[in-house]
C-alpha cells in the first residue's frame, strides 16, 4: 500500500528502469499503486522485471539517445497506459578515465545518452502532458553535475546539463509541469559496483559524513516523494541526496 494517495492510477514512465535506481523506483511507483512502463535499452533486463513484478504494466524496448526509437517507445506507451503524468528520466552510463585518455567517441556517447536521452524524453512527454495541462518532469543528475570530480569529466558536464535542463522546462512550462533534477551522490549500484573495488567503496564511505553509499530504494523515495500532490511548490531545483558530501569540508573524529 502507498503513502502518497495522489499517486493511485498516475501513468509513469522510468527510462533505464531495469536496473539500478530505475528498478528501485519503478518499484515504488508500483508500490503507490501507479501504473508503470519501463522504457530501457536491456532487453533481457526488461523481461527479468516483467517477470519479477506482476503488477509492472509493460516494458518499451529503446536507446534514449536514438530520436528514431524515442518517438516510437512513447507510441507504445499510449498503447499501453494511455498516456503519461510522470516521466523519471533515468537513464544513464559512466566511465571513470583521467581527463587527456577519454577519446571523442567515448565522449559523444556519455552526452549522448545522459543530456541528449533526457531532452529527447522529456520532450515527448512535455508533447503529451502540454494536451492535458499537467505533468511532472523527474531526472536523475548527480552531485557530479554540481561541484567537480576527478576522472568523470564526460559524465560530470552531462549531468550539470541535466540541472540546467530541469531548470528551464520548470521555467517555461510553469505552473501546469513541475520539474525537478534529483542529484544522488554515491548509490551503491550495479553500475557503481562495476566501477569501484571494494577497497575503493571502502574509502568513499569514509569521505561520505554518514559513512555509506546510498541505497537506490533511497532514490526512489525522493523520487515518489516530488512527484507526489506534497511536493507541489518544488519545481526547478537540483536537489541533493548525497549523505552530507556536497554540505561542505568532513573531518572525520571530531571530539564532541
Amino acid at each position: 500500500m502507498g503513502i502518497y494517495k495522489d499517486l493511485e492510477g498516475k501513468r509513469v514512465v522510468v527510462t533505464g528502469g531495469a536496473s539500478g535506481i530505475g528498478l528501485a523506483t519503478v518499484k515504488r511507483f508500483i508500490n503507490e499503486e501507479a501504473k508503470v512502463v519501463i522504457l530501457d535499452w536491456n532487453k533481457e533486463a526488461i523481461n527479468k522485471a516483467l517477470s519479477n513484478n506482476s503488477k509492472l504494466n509493460g516494458g518499451v524496448y529503446a536507446d534514449v539517445s536514438n530520436v528514431g526509437e524515442i518517438e516510437t517507445a512513447f507510441k507504445k506507451v499510449d498503447e499501453i497506459i494511455g498516456g503519461i503524468d510522470i516521466l523519471i528520466s533515468n537513464a544513464g552510463i559512466s566511465f571513470r578515465k583521467p581527463f587527456l585518455e577519454i577519446g571523442y567517441e567515448e565522449w559523444s556517447k556519455i552526452l549522448r545518452v545522459n543530456l541528449d536521452g533526457m531532452f529527447l524524453c522529456a520532450r515527448e512527454a512535455i508533447k503529451r502532458m502540454r494536451k492535458q495541462r499537467s505533468g511532472v518532469v523527474l531526472f536523475t543528475a548527480s552531485t557530479n553535475g554540481m561541484v567537480g570530480h576527478p576522472f568523470y569529466t564526460d559524465y560530470n558536464a552531462s549531468k550539470a546539463g541535466v540541472i540546467l535542463l530541469a531548470k528551464t522546462i520548470a521555467l517555461e512550462f510553469a505552473p501546469w509541469i513541475r520539474a525537478n533534477a534529483i542529484c544522488p551522490g554515491y548509490v551503491l549500484t550495479p553500475m557503481q559496483k562495476s566501477e569501484y573495488t571494494p577497497e575503493m567503496l571502502e574509502e568513499v564511505n569514509a569521505s561520505i559524513p554518514l559513512n555509506r553509499h546510498a541505497e537506490p530504494e533511497e532514490i526512489a523515495n525522493l523520487f515518489a516523494f516530488l512527484a507526489s500532490s506534497e511536493a507541489a511548490y518544488i519545481t526547478g531545483q537540483a536537489i541533493a541526496i548525497d549523505g552530507g558530501e556536497t554540505a561542505g569540508q568532513y573531518i572525520k573524529d571530531i571530539e564532541e
